[in-house]
This record gives C-alpha cells, structure tokens and sequence, in this order.
C-alpha cells in the first residue's frame, strides 16, 4: 500500500489519459507524497481557457503547484521533485548512472512520445485525407520502434528489475505510460522480453498501480474540475 506522508501542499492539473501526467503521478507515488488532482479535461478544451493557459502558456498538462509555485514539463517536474524529496531517489547517486536514466527518460518523452502525441498524429491524418486507421498505423509503427530501440538500450549491465538496477527510477515513470499507450493503440511488445519483464515488475507495485490511468479517471471524477473559475 502507498503510504501518503504530507510534506508540502502539492496540487496536480492533470488529464487522466496523458501519458506526460501519468510520469508525474507515479513519481509521486513512489515517492510518497500527499497530493490532489485537479482535472483538466483536454475534450472539453479547458487546456484553452484563459485561466489555464495562465497557469501553462503552452495549454498543455501536467502543471503541479508546489508550496504556491507553477511547475510545468514532465520530466523537469520529476528532476525538482527529486531535488525536493531525495529520500526516495528516482535518479541514480552516480553521474553515469544518472545519464543512462536520463538517456533512457528522454528516448520516451522526446523522441516516442512527441510524434506520437494525438494533436500531431491528427494533423497528419487531416494532412493526407487520412481516417482512423492510417491513425492507428502511424501509432503501431512508431511506437513499436521506439519500444524496439528502447529494448536495445536495456541491453546494459545496469539493467536490472527495473529499467536501471533493481529499484525504479524516472526511467521506468516514462516507461510504463508509454506500454500503456502501446496497450491502447494495438502496438505489441510482448515479445520485448526485458521490456516486458520490467512493465510486470511496475505493475506489481502499488505506487504503479494507484497512477493507471482508469484508476486516476475515478478519482477525478471526485474532485473539482477545472472551468472558468480555475482552482489555483
């Protein structure tokens, strides 16, 4: 079970389904931290409303308030979570070890994650008069090749339970959203072994567990919701 300590007052916008915000909320389960949700709902547009957009000029989630202060982009979130509450680390004591997680983080977040974001993958398909299923294709191969590469990469002496070694690390927070998304568009990688093995490992995990996205989808549905009188 995730034992929530309260240590700062930490507030999480975020959309149930992004795979960005999914990173932020297991990072802060496995470290422990007490934390609400407020709801963006990317659907209805309210990553577009002007209340939001003051919050994240870019309209994009998640953002996390902590202690009064905006913070914005996954990964720089995580790093500042990680120099806040270092009693849990999710990056490596050693600079080696620290670059090989980032290097794996970034192989996600910046190269599978953007050119397979919806708004993107949309354009495309409006681009070329596509439909769903040049939609679906475009998600199957990229996703897979990144998935493929990333496998490669884990292919290190530094590999362990998890993606570096044998506790979790920001690796595995960029890696699990990602298999989510694979799950969600039909992209196989069950025959990923180490890939496969690790994501088995997460999901065993309560911090895993509690950051999925239907799981997060319930709890949401009990808070606030963002509108035009925004909680911040």
């Amino acid at each position: 079970m995730v034992v929530m300590r309260r240590m700062s007052e930490i507030t999480l916008f975020d959309y149930w389904r992004s795979s960005a915000s999914y990173r932020v909320r297991i990072a802060l389960n496995l470290k422990q931290l007490d934390y609400s949700i407020v709801g963006v709902d990317l659907l209805k547009g309210e990553h577009k409303n002007k209340v939001y957009l003051n919050l994240h000029p870019q309209g994009l989630v998640p953002a996390i308030k902590i202690d009064g202060e905006i913070f914005t982009q996954s990964l720089a979130i995580i790093e500042y979570l990680e120099d806040l509450f270092p009693d849990v680390a999710l990056l490596p004591k050693d600079a080696k070890g620290r670059a090989r997680v980032r290097a794996l983080s970034f192989a996600v977040a910046m190269e599978i994650h953007p050119v397979c974001n919806l708004s993107v993958v949309n354009d495309v398909v409006d681009m070329v008069d596509g439909d769903n299923q040049d939609r679906i294709d475009w998600m199957q191969k990229y996703i897979r090749a990144g998935l493929e590469a990333f496998e490669a990469y884990l292919d290190h002496s530094s590999t362990g339970l998890f993606c570096h070694g044998d506790q979790p690390s920001m690796a595995d927070c960029c890696l699990v959203p990602q298999l989510y998304n694979a799950q969600r568009w039909g992209a196989e990688f069950s025959d990923l072994k180490m890939i496969s093995a690790i994501h088995q490992e997460c999901m065993d995990m309560d911090a895993f567990k509690k950051a999925y996205p239907d799981e997060t989808d319930m709890i949401m549905s009990e808070m606030m919701e963002i509108d035009g009188g925004c909680c911040v």
